[in-house]
């Protein structure tokens, strides 16, 4: 899951005007900022003394026992509920000790639909860096599928950068890089939104838009929030899904 076309961008800043109010720090296809973050299939060379499993990033700090619940609704009314964890358990990845996340998603009726766990680690600089998951979908209970499962260094999968430590607007990074598996790629749109959701009203908020080649009709926008991390995903393109934030607690 559980992570540019100028016609895109209008339908972009239409959503946003509807979701969220605020300022106009917003990101143009002509303004995209410098940046060394990944992007595509580049290959990048990690320090493991550089990283730590304790993560720290303003706009999504992992303490281990904090968690969020969120209710993704579709376009047809189907309703989801996705529950994130983080847990006290760590992976080593291509030398680097990585924070593991559980992501369940289950439908009303408490059926599993998905079990996931993400594996994240923070550089010196304070980039969360996303060195792969291990992904179940379900049906009746049993595992349907593990597309979409990969690892930092196997099979020539690469590291990505979830959330970057110094977001501006037309930043642009990949998030995740296995041919043909997972593709996802972020650029940042804004900083100072505002955004309000069953649990809480939030400013200053960072939106990036999400897209991925492998689905190349499908673009969605995420919000983080300062202190709390992501507390609404909008699917503008290629869907209509809303995905938001009921409840967050930090030990």
């Amino acid at each position: 899951m559980r992570r540019s076309m100028l016609a895109a961008t209008i339908m972009v800043l239409a959503v946003l005007v509807a979701a969220c109010s605020g300022g106009s720090r917003e990101a143009s296809d002509s303004s995209a900022a410098a940046t060394t973050l990944p992007k595509g299939s580049e290959p990048v060379k990690l320090d493991p003394g550089r990283f730590t499993t304790e993560i720290d990033n303003p706009y999504w700090p992992m303490t281990p026992g904090s968690r969020w619940v969120y209710r993704e609704t579709d376009a047809a009314g189907e309703v989801q509920r996705v529950e994130v964890t983080v847990t006290d358990q760590t992976k080593t990845i291509m030398g680097i000790e990585a924070r593991v996340i559980h992501d369940k998603v289950t439908l009303t009726d408490g059926a599993l639909v998905e079990d996931t766990l993400d594996w994240y680690a923070q550089d010196a600089e304070g980039n969360i860096w996303y060195l792969g998951e291990d992904t179940k979908e379900y049906e009746n209970g049993k595992v349907t599928s593990t597309e979409g499962s990969w690892q930092a260094g196997v099979d020539g999968a690469q590291p990505g950068i979830l959330l970057p430590a110094r977001p501006q607007p037309g930043m642009a990074y990949r998030q995740e890089y296995y041919q043909g598996q997972a593709e996802d790629a972020a650029q940042v749109l804004s900083l100072d939104k505002q955004a309000k959701v069953p649990f809480g009203a939030f400013s200053d908020v960072l939106v990036t838009k999400d897209s991925t080649p492998l689905k190349p009709n499908l673009l969605e926008h995420k919000f983080y929030a300062q202190g709390v991390g992501p507390v609404l995903v909008l699917t503008v393109k290629g869907g209509a899904s809303r995905e938001e934030l009921l409840r967050f607690e930090a030990p």
